[in-house]
């Protein structure tokens, strides 16, 4: 009789588990289970852990002690800081309008029938497909001084008579690092756009050329309204990569010449990685949340209002 009444409870086991399974909120917990553990260790931790050290005076090799907000009241006076955030909003605001320009312009040609258009398409995506740091590196080449290709190039042309330093004068290397930024982030724009055009039918624009409109009329009132929820959408990935850019600014200046294009993750490298101030490197880092949360909250609150309409 105990055996009977063990068999029958260990066949209810599975019949339980399987019933479970059918429930549609026990599904969606083991399914968001795995990313949700995920999300907490990349991603909770790190910025708990760096708001703790924010809080702090922890150096390398001393874990210091709680010291409230004075690392955050100290860059209230750091000149460097202030031209941190400057150059940041600055070097976010130019690439994103040339790359959305040159994306679509780009994804427009891209959306058209000609020969070969699939290896256009592949070779269109080297520049985004190419690690940064080693693209980069070909950049900072070219723009050195004494071996530059395009120095040679306009020597050769005739606009110039001098070496011109591209990286050691600030202008110049501000624009710089924004010329490769576009570079590497405009076959992003295009192909997210070219996506996006292929959406649209062409039956619309089709429908206002027989009306008698002109090409620049079809785009600007059939195409762009279509296209602008994804293009918003483009944009707020791109503001958010470009805001916390590292690894490009880093290998082709490292924040120099005398810190004229330094941002707020290459900075609070150099603060709290370079000079070992841990606690003041992460008030750095800290510091462009805000900005940043700003920013990508007007967006979706933009991006909410055009799929409204």
């Amino acid at each position: 009789m105990a055996v009977t009444a063990l068999g029958a409870g260990t066949a209810r086991r599975p019949v339980v588990r399987l019933r479970k399974m059918e429930d549609e909120r026990w599904l969606a917990l083991a399914l968001l289970a795995p990313t949700a553990i995920l999300l907490g260790l990349f991603i909770a931790y790190p910025f708990a852990e760096g708001v703790m050290l924010s809080l702090s005076s922890a150096r390398v090799g001393d874990p210091g002690k709680f010291v409230g907000l004075k690392n955050f009241f100290k860059l209230a006076d750091d000149n460097i800081f202030w031209t941190s955030v400057w150059n940041t909003f600055w070097y976010t605001g130019v690439t994103t309008v040339f790359k959305l320009a040159l994306g679509l312009w780009l994804a427009m040609l891209l959306n058209r029938h000609f020969r070969g258009k699939a290896i256009v398409r592949a070779f269109v995506l080297l520049p985004f497909i190419i690690p940064t740091v080693l693209s980069t590196f070909a950049w900072k080449w070219m723009f050195d001084p004494t071996f530059s290709v395009i120095n040679w190039t306009l020597f050769k042309v005739g606009l110039i008579s001098a070496r011109i330093n591209w990286l050691g004068d600030a202008d110049l290397a501000m624009a710089s690092i924004m010329v490769v930024n576009i570079w590497r982030g405009v076959p992003f724009f295009a192909i997210s756009l070219l996506a996006g055009l292929q959406t649209i039918s062409p039956e619309l624009n089709e429908a206002a050329a027989i009306d008698g409109a002109r090409p620049w009329n079809r785009f600007w009132y059939v195409t762009w309204p279509l296209l602008l929820p994804v293009t918003m959408v483009v944009m707020l990935f791109s503001v958010i990569q470009t805001f916390a850019d590292f690894q490009l600014v880093y290998v082709m200046t490292g924040g120099g010449p005398a810190n004229a294009t330094h941002l707020f993750a290459t900075y609070a490298y150099q603060i709290g990685i370079v000079s070992g101030l841990l606690s003041e490197g992460a008030a750095v880092s800290l510091a462009m949340f805000p900005f940043l949360f700003v920013i990508v909250v007007v967006q979706l609150l933009y991006i909410r209002r055009v799929e409204t309409r």
